[in-house]
């Protein structure tokens, strides 16, 4: 029985001259970001800017109005694509649960394996319980939905999408839902992911663990990529005044000027080294 703890290998992530409108709205205008496999991007920016748009292109759960989108080397904007296969290499975990209330934990994690998949009962609940337990969950397995905390439904959403065997995960402000307390959990369990090379791409606004997990960090803005570059660099010392700007009011909501050490841009001469 083939194993769902280890992601399968190579798949990447290209995005080529992506736009995308709404009526008369564009909302992406013109995305080229490549994600390599086994690495982590979070993508930052204000509100509206774009972000979540983009990751639901990724899937095609909203179509580019044009351009291409590649995973694993599929073009799953190719109008004869099967989408639904295309989909099964990809999982995703929204700001919201979107679990089943009338079925238990296991409930949750079997039926999509064997619709979908066409995995037998005790195939799918011995993965199902194999992902629980990546997740912290295992003796949660009979629990419902309405008895587990949000951080827990939220472990449960992705202990559900990593059971269909996914080759990358997209992450939409998978903690912006929770309470303060409850946002390590979820945060440790993608720490894990991350460890073990999933491919990630994660819209977030939780700067410490992008600085901490991510390889690269994408701020976007108006529907364009501002910069990007690795982690520590883009949250220490972005080198565009509208990144400087979002992350002083990130970091320092109050206005104080003083922040937590995060906005630390550095000095004038240390910025000009990092653009040359």
């Amino acid at each position: 029985m083939a194993s769902s703890a280890t992601p399968p290998q190579g798949a990447g992530i290209s995005v080529q001259g992506v736009h995308k409108s709404f009526g008369d709205r564009q909302v992406l205008r013109g995305i080229d970001l490549e994600v390599a496999p086994g690495e982590v991007v979070c993508v930052i920016g204000p509100s509206g800017s774009g972000k979540s748009t983009l990751l639901r292109c990724v899937n095609l759960l909203e179509e580019p109005s044009s351009g291409r989108v590649v995973v694993g080397g599929t073009e799953i904007t190719d109008p004869e694509v099967d989408i639904d296969a295309a989909r099964r290499r990809i999982g995703m975990v929204f700001q919201q649960f979107h679990l089943f209330p009338h079925l238990d934990v296991a409930g949750n994690l079997t039926l999509p394996q064997r619709r979908v998949l066409g995995r037998g009962r005790e195939q799918a609940r011995a993965v199902a319980r194999e992902n629980l337990e990546r997740v912290g969950l295992a003796d949660r397995a009979d629990a419902y939905p309405a008895q587990l905390s949000g951080g827990q439904q939220q472990r449960v959403a992705i202990a559900r999408a990593l059971s269909m065997g996914p080759e990358v995960m997209l992450f939409d402000e998978p903690t912006s839902a929770l309470d303060p307390e409850l946002v390590g959990e979820v945060l440790g369990v993608m720490r894990g992911l991350a460890d073990d090379g999933m491919t990630m791409m994660v819209v977030t606004h939780e700067m410490a663990f992008a600085r901490e997990v991510a390889d690269r960090v994408v701020f976007m803005d108006e529907g364009v990529v501002v910069e990007e570059g690795p982690a520590a660099r883009m949250i220490g010392a972005p080198r565009q005044e509208r990144t400087r700007n979002f992350l002083r009011r990130v970091l320092d909501p109050a206005g104080s000027g003083a922040g937590d050490g995060d906005g630390d841009w550095g000095s004038e001469e240390d910025r000009a080294k990092e653009t040359t």
